[in-house]
């Protein structure tokens, strides 16, 4: 049974991660696949230092671990080996044993303590499918995010919410790139088993239709719009934030979840990113080099929210290309 303590969420964590020696297998490499208040940890770790939570009945909870490693075997069932998990972790709950309730925080030792993570993302490339769009290379990768804040541990045992998806990451940058067939938001499991059977259900309507995936976003690299309708775009989306949601209905504009913040480092990221800035001898951008802008700025957001974003960047830049080719005007408005 959980504490109130342990129950207890910390907005800014300082994530209780043990000492390695450098050169150890647990050594993680640098990723930045996620950043805001994200740290990295081991799957190791998870499964030997981190508590699992229950809900009220005591009825156990999917660990983070059981997630992780149902989605992988999905994964590996349908497109072949994957590289080992990155994972990042955050919002640390700690706790005690209840034999140290009567102690002071700093009288507590390590093994009187107890940790788990609220939120939990990771990520697994698939080895040997790699491709190159635009002169960089991208790899198919899955992975998944959860968030115990998500469900309802205070009653009895209920389904679980999980998010996981499958789609490219752009390697120079390590921005993640998913259209709407590549990305599943919020499905509810109870078991490990039903984890695995949505997950790979995702996975194999997803393999047959990667090369087409790829080429939707290799064709943002052909699709070029100047400095005038940049500022444009980024003046609209400003302007959407503020809209009522009864304008919003009646101009039929679609759902947009990026907000001010992130726009403004896009926006920083035009003048200043290294990878995808405007080239200083002309005023075009490809919409390309747009998506990366917006898919480097979601990586600020928080955990929970970062695949829907990334998810949303991509849309977003797939439908300013179909307004600007004709196919249909959905985005018009993001440009007139």
């Amino acid at each position: 049974m959980e504490t109130t303590e342990q129950r207890s969420i910390v907005n800014q964590p300082t994530v209780m991660m043990p000492n390695r020696p450098a050169g150890t297998e647990t050594d993680l490499p640098e990723t930045h696949f996620i950043e805001s208040n994200t740290l990295p940890i081991t799957l190791a770790e998870l499964s030997e230092k981190s508590i699992v939570p229950t809900f009220a009945d005591n009825s156990l909870s999917i660990s983070h671990q059981s997630f992780i490693n149902s989605v992988l075997e999905a994964g590996e069932n349908v497109f072949g080996p994957l590289t080992p998990a990155d994972i990042r972790v955050s919002h640390q709950i700690n706790g005690r044993v209840p034999s140290a309730l009567h102690k002071k925080a700093s009288e507590l030792r390590e093994s009187e303590k107890t940790v788990y993570f609220q939120r939990m993302g990771f990520i697994a490339h698939v080895e040997g499918l790699t491709r190159n769009i635009n002169g960089q290379p991208v790899h198919l990768c899955i992975g998944g995010v959860r968030a115990y804040n998500e469900d309802k541990l205070f009653g009895r045992q209920s389904p679980m919410k999980f998010k996981f998806f499958v789609g490219w990451t752009v390697k120079v940058c390590t921005n993640l790139c998913l259209s709407c067939d590549g990305f599943t938001g919020n499905t509810d499991c109870m078991t490990s088993s039903d984890i695995k059977d949505k997950a790979t259900q995702l996975f194999s309507g997803f393999e047959p239709k990667m090369e087409e995936n790829l080429q939707l976003l290799e064709n943002l690299g052909n699709t070029m719009i100047s400095e005038e309708q940049f500022c444009k775009v980024i003046g609209r989306l400003r302007l959407y934030q503020a809209l009522p949601t009864s304008i919003k209905s009646e101009l039929e504009l679609p759902d947009i979840i990026l907000g001010d913040s992130l726009v403004n480092a896009a926006v920083r990221g035009y003048v200043d990113n290294p990878n995808f800035r405007k080239e200083p001898d002309t005023d075009m951008i490809s919409l390309w080099q747009m998506l990366q802008l917006l898919n480097e700025a979601a990586k600020l957001t928080y955990l929970d929210k970062w695949l829907e974003r990334n998810q949303n960047c991509t849309d977003f830049c797939l439908g300013l290309q179909q307004t600007i080719e004709g196919i249909n005007t959905d985005y018009s408005w993001f440009l007139n």
